[in-house]
């Protein structure tokens, strides 16, 4: 069973929020509001915040930006998951995953379905790795920031968190990169 290991220090790690919308700024983003306080809650660091449009290029561009930063540990998107011609963030990240984490997004929907029913149907929620950071892809809503943190991110970003949590295994990200290092590349 799941549980908190109080042996264990507690290890702050480095997130990036970035809302996708085309309408939202700063001082009115509550999604974005939502994971900041959640994150410096639970005493992590907040790395970096951008809102972009619902533009594949740009969102690829600032998600690529922040997993090339090794200040960045997380990067978690809100907004652009739907079904709508401007919902465009899985299609602007999903190219770009190393890994994909498919149980990232059944979880979410679970969580999601006992709050809302079948109407978790329509978000493209999704995770996955790219340069050695987690990125997580969620909706725009305040209320799926809420669970998909509350639910599994919060837990999940605890070094404390047993059995097994993201960041014992965040050194071991990139050790393909560092097998090859030194050799010639083909």
């Amino acid at each position: 069973m799941a549980k908190i290991d109080e042996t264990r220090p507690f290890i702050p790690v480095g997130i990036a929020v970035l809302t996708v919308s085309d309408t939202r700024v700063l001082a009115d983003d509550r999604s974005g509001d939502t994971l900041v306080a959640r994150i410096e809650d639970a005493g992590h660091r907040l790395a970096a915040r951008a809102i972009v449009k619902d533009d594949v290029a740009a969102i690829r561009a600032q998600v690529e930006t922040w997993t090339c930063d090794e200040t960045i540990d997380v990067v978690i998107t809100t907004g652009g998951t739907g079904f709508t011609g401007r919902d465009v963030t899985p299609e602007a990240l999903e190219p770009i995953f190393e890994k994909r984490m498919d149980g990232f997004s059944e979880v979410f929907h679970r969580i999601s379905y006992d709050k809302i029913g079948t109407s978790t149907i329509q978000s493209r929620a999704t995770g996955g790795v790219t340069n050695a950071t987690f990125i997580f892809v969620l909706p725009g809503s305040p209320g799926a920031c809420k669970d998909a943190w509350d639910g599994i991110l919060k837990a999940q970003l605890d070094y404390r968190h047993m059995p097994c949590n993201f960041v014992e295994i965040m050194p071991r990200l990139d050790e393909h990169l560092k097998r090859s290092a030194g050799r010639p590349v083909p």
